[in-house]
C-alpha cells in the first residue's frame, strides 16, 4: 500500500512539472528576457560606474543614522541621495523596448566598445530564502554588468548590453520621454551630497559666527537646556533681550542647508584677491553630539577680471549679488547663494533690531 501511495505522488509531481512548462512556454509572447532590470532593488548593495575618460566611481549603501544619506561616494564622501534613488529607479523601471536590428548590431557593438558607460550593480542574494525572505541562509554578492550607450535617432531610448547576452537591445523606461545614458554618470564629484548639514532645531548644540572685518558683531547662540542663550564672542558678554523669531528663523535654516554646486574652477584672480584676503565670514554649527561643519565664506567677482582692473573693493557691484564662495572644513570650495545663507549671515545687531 506504501509503494502504490508513493507512485502516486512521484506522478502527480510529474504531471505538474510538465503542465508548468508547458503552460509557461505557450504564455509567452516576446523572445526578450524578462529580468532585464533589477526587480530587488532593496537588495542592492553597490554600483560601480565607469568611462571611456578614466572616470571612475563607486558608490556603496551603508546602515549610518548620522548621515543624511544611505549612500557614500567612493567610500570616503556622502552622496547624493536623489541622485541614487534616480538611479535606482532607473535599474528598476528600465525594459526592453525592442532588440537591436540584425543588420545594425555590428556597428552598435562597435560604438558600444568605444562609448559605452560600464555599470556593476552588485546585490545581496541567498542560497536559501525561503518563506517570503523568513529563513535565509548562506548570503553572497551577485554582479550584473551593463554596458550603457549612446541614445535612439529619436531619443526615446538608449542602446545597451548586458555581459551574458548574444545581443544588444534598446533599453527604455515606458512613459519616460528621454533616453536614460544621462543617468549612469562615472564622473565622482557629481554624485557627491550638497548637504552642509540638515539639523532639525532639537539637534543643534551651538552655532557661531565669526565676523573678520567686524569682530564686535561676531556672537554665537549656545543651546541651553530647552532653550538658546547669545553672547559675543569677542567679550563673551551674554546678550538678554533679543529677537527670539529671528534666531529661531536662523536656527530652521539649518533643517536643510545645501550649497549649489562644487567650484571645480576658481579663477587666480580670485584666489590672489578675494581669497588671499581672507573669509568674510567664519561660521561654525556643532550639534548636541560634538558633529561640528565649519563654512568659511569669501565674495565673488562678476568678472574676475575686474580684481585687477577695479581693486577699489568699495565698489559693490563688482561682486557677484547672487552668489558666493564657500570652503567647507577646509576641504571643499564650493559656491552658495546668499538668498539661501541671507538668515544666517547676519551680525549681532541684526537680533536686536526691533520694529517702530
Amino acid at each position: 500500500m506504501k509503494k502504490r501511495n508513493w507512485i502516486i505522488i512521484i506522478a502527480v509531481v510529474v504531471i505538474g512539472v510538465v503542465a508548468l512548462l508547458i503552460a509557461r512556454s505557450g504564455s509567452k509572447t516576446s523572445t526578450f528576457p524578462q529580468d532585464y532590470h533589477i526587480e530587488d532593488i532593496d537588495a542592492v548593495t553597490k554600483i560601480f560606474i565607469a568611462d571611456k575618460q578614466d572616470n571612475h566611481v563607486l558608490l556603496e549603501r551603508v546602515a549610518d543614522s548620522i548621515r543624511d544619506t544611505q549612500w557614500t561616494v567612493d567610500g570616503l564622501y556622502p552622496a547624493s541621495q536623489p541622485m541614487v534613488d534616480l538611479l535606482l529607479s532607473t535599474l528598476h523601471d528600465m525594459r526592453i523596448r525592442q532588440q537591436v536590428n540584425r543588420n545594425a548590431i555590428p556597428n552598435v557593438v562597435k560604438l558600444l566598445s568605444s562609448r559605452a558607460v560600464k555599470v556593476e550593480v552588485y546585490r545581496k542574494k541567498y542560497l536559501i530564502d525561503w518563506f517570503d525572505g523568513k529563513v535565509r541562509l548562506f548570503p553572497h554578492e551577485k554582479k550584473v554588468t551593463y554596458f550603457v550607450g549612446h541614445e535612439t535617432q529619436d531619443m526615446m531610448a538608449c542602446h545597451m548590453f548586458r555581459e551574458g547576452d548574444k545581443v544588444p537591445y534598446i533599453i527604455h523606461i515606458p512613459g519616460f520621454r528621454g533616453y536614460l545614458t544621462p543617468r549612469f554618470v562615472a564622473d565622482p564629484i557629481l554624485w557627491r551630497s550638497h548637504a552642509i548639514v540638515h539639523w532639525n532645531i532639537h539637534r543643534i548644540g551651538r552655532v557661531e559666527l565669526d565676523l573678520p572685518n567686524a569682530p564686535q558683531e561676531s556672537f554665537a547662540v549656545v543651546r541651553n537646556g530647552k532653550g538658546f542663550d547669545m553672547e559675543l564672542t569677542q567679550s563673551h558678554t551674554l546678550l538678554p533681550g533679543f529677537d527670539t523669531a529671528r534666531v529661531a528663523q536662523m536656527l530652521s535654516c539649518f533643517a536643510n542647508l545645501n550649497f549649489d554646486e562644487y567650484a571645480s574652477r576658481v579663477p587666480n584672480a580670485e584666489k590672489d584677491t578675494s581669497f588671499a584676503a581672507g573669509p568674510a565670514a567664519i561660521l561654525r554649527i556643532s550639534d548636541t553630539c560634538g558633529n561640528t561643519r565649519e563654512v568659511k565664506t569669501f565674495r565673488k567677482y562678476n568678472n574676475p577680471d575686474d580684481a585687477v582692473a577695479m581693486p577699489d573693493t568699495n565698489l559693490y557691484n563688482v561682486f557677484d549679488l547672487d552668489r558666493l564662495y564657500a570652503v567647507i572644513d577646509n576641504k571643499d570650495t564650493v559656491l552658495i547663494q546668499y538668498f539661501v545663507f541671507d538668515n544666517i549671515l547676519q551680525p549681532a545687531s541684526y537680533f536686536f533690531q526691533t520694529k517702530k
